[in-house]
Order: C-alpha cells, then structure tokens, then sequence
C-alpha cells in the first residue's frame, strides 16, 4: 500500500499535478460489462496458477505489459478461449479509462454508463462536443456520468466509445 501510495504521489507528481493523498488508493476503473471474463478452469487447470495469472493481469501498468502477458499466456497455455480474451479486453479498457479518471463502467446489449471522479482528466469541451454531435446517442446522466444509448451486441464496443473521451 505504501508503494502504491508513493508510486501515486511521482506519478502526479512528473505530470505537473499536486498529489492527492486523500483520495482512497484503488485499482482502476470498476468495469462490468456482463459478459464472462475468466481464466477458464479447462484452459488454465490449475488454480494457484490461475491466481497468479489473475494479480498479474490485475497487476500490469502499461498495455505493453499487459500485451506481453498475453503473448506469453497464449505460448504457455495455447490461443485464448473467448472468456480470456474478454479478460484482457477489460484490462486494456481499464488501463485506458483509468488515467481519464473513470471511476466505473457499466455496459450491456442496450448501452453504456460511463462514471467519472469528481476531477476527471477529460477535457470537458471535448465532452461537450460529443454531447452536441449526437444527443440521441450521447447525454449527460447527473454531474459525472455520461450515458450511451447505442446497441452493443458486443459490450466490448464501449472502448470505442471511451476513446472519444480524450486526456487534457
């Protein structure tokens, strides 16, 4: 917790920004996309190496590493069922959504919600622009979430929408 903490505090720090000390240390984006996201149990039988498999994704802090996760997952185990490939989706999107200060994203068949701190690194013109470009698609749902309405077969598509949302 201490590394975390300090490794937070550079981070801010190298970015120009004051440290925010208070805010409670965390692990990303809280992403729930209601579509399985595992390490099968026949893909990886063994489940104290699947644990390790789980920190170790959950653990990654660039998408090269995460890549390199996956490179070496897919040498060690074969080509990734469905399930673990969703895994490694969810991971990418929460290292991307992470930095913009995404706080939750919830998606389904239906659409999205898209849940921001309350001091997003979003560029809030940006926001607006998406928001005046499609109001059928895009609202704003209270002060710090944004709604989708897009059919989703692929819940997964929400990444698309993410990259609209760019970092000042």
């Amino acid at each position: 917790m201490y590394s975390d903490l300090l490794n937070r505090a550079v981070e801010s720090l190298k970015s120009g920004r004051q440290p925010d000390l208070e805010t409670p240390i965390s692990s990303g984006a809280d992403i729930n996309l209601h579509v399985p996201a595992l390490l099968p149990a026949d893909y990886l039988p063994d489940v104290h190496m699947r644990l390790v498999h789980y920190k170790r994704i959950a653990s990654t802090r660039s998408h090269e590493e995460l890549d390199d996760l996956m490179a070496e997952t897919i040498d060690r185990f074969g080509p990734l069922p469905e399930a673990a490939r969703v895994l490694f989706d969810i991971s990418k999107l929460r290292l991307r959504a992470s930095p913009l200060g995404v706080r939750k994203i919830e998606a389904g068949p239906k659409g999205a919600r898209i849940e921001f701190v309350d001091k997003p690194n979003v560029d809030p013109a940006r926001i607006i622009r998406l928001l005046q470009s499609n109001p059928r698609l895009y609202r704003l749902d209270g002060p710090n979430k944004l709604r989708i309405m897009a059919d989703m077969p692929d819940a997964r598509r929400v990444s698309f929408h993410c990259k609209r949302c760019s970092v000042r």
